[in-house]
């Protein structure tokens, strides 16, 4: 529930208002707006009585949220929220966002190589993963807080920020302490201890589609994060697991406007997981950003012949390079621009 106050509404009136939600068990969230204050009531799952509400003073309108998630929602939030990962790349504004890295961090002079590749490219972000869910337990696992230690130089060096995956509490601590924005992965959208944990954490947060969730699934699971404070979050669709082989993922570019029409959070798309093949990857991050996706996340790899994980899906620097040139040109022809970074490099030389 939204309770839309007058133009004229006091201060006082408007904690009339939030003593009353208290009143009745719920919890009041002030959200003062240009124009007018709203207070939204959060803490119920099924349609509130209004009725002590409506005839208080200053109260202008009372409007009932319809969906199971609220504060994600365009009802509770008609704006588009703008996430910023570090001063001067936000995700959510006019201009696409094209974070970029390595599926894992290996090693200093490959995480350097990639940042350096990145930058030279013209995204604005580095991906790399420090700890790593892999299907097999015997599979490359990551390097743990070396490898945040890692990206930390990249991003000393190259002033990109750190999107990195963080798969329990302890790590996410540890993402938030290195990191710039704490991504959780497909596997743990619906680890919900964990989801508050990076709520309460404050850091930017990206939030990537289960293999079989559905949109509303996805949106519930932010709703999570944004529960316990933190407003945040982007979202990514990142493809479905189907029947059909020809590719690792089934990318349902449906996802974009569908989630924008729903939600006032950023969504971004992930063409490397949602394909699972070097060769889709450019086609599908090109089609993306014409449906309108708020930026991409993707995976390259100074040599992906030798990748300890995800090789397959991971762009050659050249072809990176290409790609940033086609998403320049889309991204002209439906009125937006490409983000460019907003930290200096690093001076080298002396």
């Amino acid at each position: 529930m939204l309770v839309v106050m007058q133009h004229s509404a006091t201060e006082a009136e408007i904690e009339t208002v939030c003593r009353v939600i208290t009143d009745m068990g719920y919890t009041p969230v002030p959200m003062p707006g240009e124009q007018r204050t709203a207070i939204g009531l959060i803490g119920n799952d099924t349609r509130v009585d209004d009725t002590n509400l409506v005839g208080l003073p200053g109260v202008a309108q009372v409007i009932h949220v319809s969906k199971q998630y609220k504060q994600v929602s365009r009802e509770w939030k008609p704006v588009s929220t703008v996430v910023s990962l570090a001063p001067g790349v936000d995700i959510g504004g006019g201009s696409i966002v094209v974070i970029a890295g390595p599926c894992s961090v290996e090693s200093e002079e490959q995480i350097l190589s990639a940042a350096h590749a990145v930058r030279a490219a013209g995204a604005t972000a580095l991906r790399g993963g420090a700890f790593k869910p892999r299907s097999s337990p015997y599979s490359f696992q990551g390097l743990g807080k070396a490898g945040l230690k890692l990206l930390a130089l990249a991003r000393q060096e190259t002033g990109l920020p750190i999107v990195t995956e963080a798969m329990d509490e302890a790590g996410a601590e540890l993402v938030a302490e290195y990191g710039d924005c704490i991504q959780i992965g497909a596997r743990n959208m619906q680890n919900y201890s964990l989801l508050k944990a990076v709520g309460r954490l404050g850091k930017p947060v990206l939030l990537k589609r289960g293999m079989a969730a559905t949109i509303s699934d996805l949106l519930l699971s932010a709703e999570y994060i944004l529960a316990e404070g933190n407003n945040q979050v982007v979202l990514c669709e990142r493809g479905l697991r189907s029947f059909d082989t020809a590719a690792r993922n089934l990318f349902d570019l449906n996802a974009i406007p569908i989630v924008q029409k729903l939600s006032h959070l950023p969504i971004i798309a992930d063409p490397s997981h949602g394909t699972g093949f070097r060769e889709y990857v450019s086609p599908m991050a090109r089609a993306a950003v014409a449906a309108g996706a708020d930026g991409l996340i993707v995976e390259m790899h100074p040599n992906p012949d030798r990748a300890k994980s995800d090789g397959a899906q991971s762009l050659f620097p050249e072809q990176f390079d290409r790609l940033m040139l086609d998403l320049r040109r889309i991204a002209a022809a439906i009125g937006r621009d490409m983000a460019q970074s907003g930290a200096p490099l690093k001076p080298t030389g002396g």
